[in-house]
């Protein structure tokens, strides 16, 4: 394994954390703007419909991985440009 790989797993780390709370504030402020109301529906939710589940579960799954992916993505970016090589 690469050294720089090796280093950077700490701040992928950090990364990750940071992007995973960025990352449930959206999908709250995004949920708030569709479903007009503060809480998602969970899955076990009795009075909630089948379709509202699968959406809120749908778009908070789309907006995590694009987080995940546009964190991963800069955090190695800015590596590369401070050691002038790719972490992965």
């Amino acid at each position: 394994m690469k050294a720089s790989k090796i280093a950077y797993k700490p701040v992928g780390f950090a990364l990750g954390a940071v992007g995973g709370m960025a990352a449930g504030m959206a999908f709250k402020r995004a949920w708030r703007m569709i479903g007009h109301e503060d809480e998602a529906p969970d899955a076990t939710t009795e009075d909630r419909t089948w379709h509202e589940v699968l959406l809120a579960a749908a778009l908070q799954g789309a907006i995590f991985a694009v987080v995940k992916a546009a964190v991963d993505r800069g955090g190695a970016a800015t590596v590369r440009r401070l050691t002038g090589t790719w972490p992965g």
